[in-house]
């Protein structure tokens, strides 16, 4: 750190001033149109002797709804108050031998749902990261403790001796093997037009081929693969890959790759995917202890080598990295298509709400840990408490096939049991969200952290592709920014109770030739107009955009309603939590239909049920209006709830498509109760958290 003091800055921040003037100017134009609205309903509310009985209520509920979307929206210009974007330079870190050690944690669970090929290619890119090796630990947790992921990890292990020398010998950009042999993949090395380069890359393709094939042969011929995933209790199993392998390949410089799959008994808490992290950040502790940690989710492979380095440009600026807790990149997918009718790339969070983030001050660094609980809050192992320490050095590497003692009894079930982990020490146990409660807490503890978006996507992920995985993942993301629920409330109240008042005639909003009539169009327009704007800004089209609506009415009627229940049976003790694997496997009957913008609407009925409901409570009272703007002559005391059906039918035309004129098998079939069974999967983990605890611990 002293040898980088007083030069040139690693990393730089750079205020986007035009997007901060417009979104100052939309706050004080929308926020001043909302105090009229304010008004409008107090002052109508206690005055007009009409507004008494039956019309009370709906009014009412209107209202109320009108104050949530409000408060939201008032929440939400945190994040468009100060945009920021970064700038890094990674040619000015130390040299390789001055760097800090990095250890990298992969999580999977299942086999089937997470295909083994794609999370050895996640393992084999990280592997490949362009860090000094020996500073550079990979580690994998397998919950599923499945032989067929072993035996990936020992094959990947025997293909990395030749992907990594190639990877560094042409100085290959993307190496991750899967993406860069794929037909569709550019030639990014600068030797591609070499006949020696060309020679070699069909010599490593052919050696990839060779251990694909030896994963699909193994996961056919095992008898081990029946289930998805062990069941049942377990003890825990803890491999290092070492270079005992027998091969033409010398001199090879290989990271440190080890398997770790936690003891599982089922009268114990389990903890989901903050489990298995809370274990690798202790088996970690005492064979690398690497005081920065890299978290990837299984299928979220790196797409540049340099990632580390541009972490570490924050993590080394000492402006900075005295409260630093965490370095995030943005989470990009492979195989989004072009107008992403899922929105599974989460462009508004992604790249609007993030660097809204990033430019906000946190608290200074504060409180720490005392020294003299330690086994109170770590456990009773000495040798992790003694990996604490700066100093310390791992003495458990001795042999691929050696039994880790000190490993093992970390990685069991009754290690937790009367200490801090969860609460108070590592990855947090209150949700199974557990990036998005670990990073809130660490900032409500005085830690901060930055968003980094190079030109390059650091790290590419495999998105949702139908409709029922993107409503069911949304039930886990309720908490995404703790008052994402709230929009189920107003939007069914937009949706059924103006339309509903429809039918007797009873106005909700002013008359056309009511001034305050200006105040809710603009209002109306405001919103829609700046989203819009934020999507032109982000490379996005109208389709995008119209997309993007579709996809929060259908989330925020379903499962963000479904998202709050479950929490509340939860919290009372109705029902336990539950985390199954999101189905990352390859379908091209899906991928098809997504492709070519159709939505799949193979999903349980518990999500159809309640859209078909909405949109035939719309269309019924749509019609209704007409008759009334044409036939009772009260089109100004109806023109807003009016256009607000005939807005809602609109954007979920897709629905009507699917329900009558569709005859694929992506369609809206008959409705059968209890056809599907409701089915939880987990998040998919925010991808990428490179990360120093700090504290009396760096870990």
């Amino acid at each position: 750190m002293e040898e980088i003091q007083g030069t040139l800055p690693l990393s730089t921040c750079h205020v986007q001033n035009g997007l901060l003037i417009i979104n100052r100017l939309h706050m004080l134009l929308h926020s001043t149109a909302l105090s009229f609205l304010f008004y409008y309903r107090l002052s109508f509310l206690f005055q007009d002797p009409e507004n008494s009985g039956s019309h009370l209520l709906p009014w009412f509920l209107v209202f109320a709804s009108e104050i949530i979307l409000s408060f939201i929206w008032f929440l939400g210009q945190a994040y468009r108050w100060r945009p920021v974007s970064r700038s890094v330079f990674p040619e000015r870190l130390p040299q390789d031998d001055k760097l800090p050690a990095v250890d990298v944690f992969i999580c999977t669970a299942d086999p089937i749902k997470e295909p083994t090929l794609e999370v050895m290619n996640t393992v084999l890119s990280s592997m490949a990261l362009d860090y000094p090796q020996e500073k550079l630990h990979v580690y994998l947790s397998d919950d599923g403790c499945s032989p067929l992921t072993l035996y990936g990890m020992r094959k990947a292990y025997e293909f990395a001796r030749w992907w990594l020398p190639f990877c560094r010998r042409y100085k290959i950009k993307n190496r991750c093997p899967k993406a860069y042999f794929s037909a569709l993949e550019n030639d990014d090395s600068d030797f591609s037009r070499s006949s020696v380069y060309m020679e070699d890359k069909q010599k490593i393709k052919g050696k990839y081929e060779a251990f694909k094939e030896e994963i699909e042969t193994f996961r056919k011929d095992s008898v081990f693969f029946r289930d998805s995933v062990t069941v049942g209790d377990y003890s825990s199993v803890i491999e290092v890959m070492h270079e005992n392998i027998i091969d033409d390949v010398d001199n090879v410089k290989m990271p440190l790759l080890v398997y770790v799959s936690r003891e599982r008994k089922l009268s114990s808490p389990h903890h989901f995917k903050a489990g298995a992290l809370n274990v690798l950040l202790r088996v970690s502790a005492v064979m690398s202890n690497s005081p920065y940690i890299l978290v990837l989710d299984c299928d979220m492979f790196c797409n540049d080598p340099t990632s580390a380095r541009y972490a570490m440009c924050f993590h080394l600026d000492p402006k900075i990295s005295s409260s630093l807790a965490f370095v995030q990149f943005p989470q990009k997918f492979h195989n989004i298509s072009k107008n992403d009718i899922y929105d599974s790339q989460l462009r508004s969070l992604f790249t609007l709400q993030w660097q809204g983030m990033d430019g906000l001050k946190g608290p200074v660094m504060s409180g720490g840990i005392d020294m003299l609980q330690l086994q109170e809050y770590f456990g009773s192992s000495n040798e992790f408490i003694k990996s604490l320490a700066q100093n310390y050095t791992s003495v458990f590497l001795s042999g691929r096939n050696t039994l880790l003692q000190e490993p093992h009894l970390l990685a069991s079930c009754r290690y937790e049991i009367g200490t801090k982990w969860g609460q108070d020490i590592g990855f947090l146990y209150d949700s199974v969200v557990e990036d998005f409660l670990t990073g809130f807490i660490l900032h409500c503890n005085g830690w901060t952290s930055v968003f980094c978006e190079p030109s390059r996507p650091q790290f590419l992920g495999t998105a949702t592709t139908n409709l029922n995985d993107v409503l069911i993942q949304g039930t886990r993301w309720y908490s995404e920014l703790t008052y994402f629920p709230l929009y189920c409330l107003p939007l069914w109240c937009f949706a059924t109770i103006p339309q509903l008042c429809l039918l007797n005639g009873i106005p909700l909003y002013p008359k056309v030739s009511d001034p305050y009539f200006i105040i809710f169009l603009f209002i109306f327009l405001s919103s829609l107009s700046k989203h819009l704007l934020e999507v032109f800004l982000t490379g996005g089209t109208l389709h995008k955009w119209i997309n993007e609506q579709r996809i929060w009415m259908m989330k925020s009627t379903t499962c963000d309603l479904y998202g709050c229940l479950d929490a509340v049976m939860k919290k009372v003790g109705i029902r336990e939590g539950s985390f199954l694997p999101t189905n990352k496997a390859y379908d091209d009957e899906q991928t098809l239909l997504y492709q070519i913008d159709k939505y799949d609407f193979r999903a349980s009925n518990i999500f159809i049920a309640p859209m078909i409901a909405i949109l035939t409570i719309n269309i019924c009272c749509l019609v209704v209006g007409i008759y009334r703007v044409i036939f009772v002559s009260d089109w100004d005391k109806m023109l807003i709830q009016i256009v607000l059906a005939s807005f809602i039918i609109t954007i979920n035309y897709p629905i009507i498509e699917g329900l009558v004129i569709r005859k694929d098998k992506g369609r809206i079939s008959q409705l059968e109760l209890a056809n599907h069974a409701m089915e939880y999967r987990p998040t998919q983990q925010v991808p990428v958290i490179l990360t120093s605890m700090g504290g009396s611990y760096n870990k």
